[in-house]
């Protein structure tokens, strides 16, 4: 059985569905121009609630200041910061055991592994669904500086024709990362991955059950 409920706090709006003894928790932030409504992100909570996930997906402080309209990079740090809240206050409501993951997709997901770069206790492992690892074109822009500082494990689900990064910059920096990373490629699919015809959501949670949650499960035993 799936419970679902609405988690509303100080700089805090998620959907939370989970089932009656989740394995864990996964909470996931919206991209830029989208929402906690966002297809990908309901396609996702579908699949890994399924495989007995915790899943919240919250709405961004800016989202939640205006309907519409991209994030302001001036208040980024106050996004992460909703993010951080988001993640205390979903863990008050589900009782498990399981690891704790955050992530999300392109905005949401870079906000979310800056969050983890600055405090690794925030999180067990990283799940990262279009990481913008650079502006269309500009390549020499790489959004790679705080990666050294991520510890936990991280799962990286990329779409082979995303126009923010090819699939052979995202293996050169793999290795930056100062954890365990896996990259798990979506064929045909661009930045928005196509969640209704590319198969990401099954096979996102396949991973995610496979090596993320046995891996975030590790770091934390290891701390």
């Amino acid at each position: 059985m799936r419970n679902a409920s609405t988690v509303t706090a100080d700089a805090v709006v998620a959907d939370l569905e989970s089932p009656d003894d989740p394995v864990g928790l996964i909470v996931l932030a919206h991209g830029a121009g989208s929402d906690r409504q966002s297809v990908l992100l309901r396609v996702l909570s579908e699949s890994l609630t399924g495989r007995g996930f915790a899943v919240a997906r919250i709405d961004l402080p800016y989202r939640q200041q205006r309907p519409k309209g991209p994030p302001s990079p001036s208040k980024a740090a106050a996004d992460r910061d909703g993010i951080r809240a988001a993640v205390g206050a979903v863990r008050s409501e589900v009782d498990t055991n399981g690891p704790v993951i955050v992530g999300g997709q392109s905005y949401g997901g870079r906000q979310a592994s800056m969050a983890v770069a600055e405090d690794s206790t925030l999180a067990d492992g990283l799940l990262l669904t279009s990481y913008p690892l650079h502006p269309p074109g500009k390549s020499e822009k790489a959004r790679t500086e705080h990666l050294p500082q991520i510890t936990p494990p991280t799962l990286i689900v990329h779409g082979r024709s995303d126009a923010f990064g090819t699939s052979a910059e995202f293996a050169a920096i793999i290795p930056m990362f100062g954890g365990q990373v896996r990259l798990l490629e979506i064929e045909k699919a661009d930045h928005s991955l196509r969640p209704t015809r590319s198969g990401v959501g099954p096979t996102t949670a396949d991973a995610v059950e496979d090596w993320l949650a046995p891996a975030a499960r590790e770091f934390r035993a290891s701390r």
